[in-house]
């Protein structure tokens, strides 16, 4: 199963709430609360965007993380994967280090191949955004409310 970590799908729901919340901004314990993730998880989250600017914060008080108002159309879910979870490698053959030689190397029918299939995902990956996952959402809550 491919599956990405917890802490990057947090990632985006924090980042897609701070998005939608723009330009104000928001304490991790109320950003905790309006998004029932966890606290802890949540400002360990918080310092990593800050760390690679996709939020900003303010210390003190009246302080607390904020994003560009403009940021959603910019930002694509393969920054935030990336960020997260290091490059997009769907198999070890595609990462390109030393530690990650495969010992099925020479026998491989399949060598080569997985590359078409990595670059597709990450096209794919790179032209969805934030602002995109948000219109999912809202075409969900439109479709459910209304019938």
């Amino acid at each position: 199963m491919l599956k990405l970590s917890r802490l990057t799908d947090y990632a985006v729901v924090a980042l897609s709430h701070l998005w939608l919340s723009a330009p104000a901004q928001k304490t991790t314990s109320e950003l905790a609360q309006e998004t029932g993730l966890p606290e802890p998880t949540l400002a360990k989250i918080l310092k990593r965007l800050a760390r690679e600017n996709l939020v900003q914060s303010r210390r003190g008080i009246g302080g607390g993380y904020f994003v560009d108002v403009d940021m959603g159309p910019r930002v694509t879910i393969r920054q935030v994967i990336e960020m997260m979870e290091g490059p997009i490698a769907l198999t070890t053959c595609i990462e390109n280090t030393p530690k990650t030689e495969c010992s099925i190397t020479a026998l491989c029918p399949v060598q080569g191949r997985w590359g078409g299939v990595n670059k597709a995902v990450i096209e794919v990956l790179d032209n969805v955004t934030l602002a995109d996952m948000q219109e999912q959402v809202y075409s969900l809550e439109k479709k459910v409310t209304h019938g």
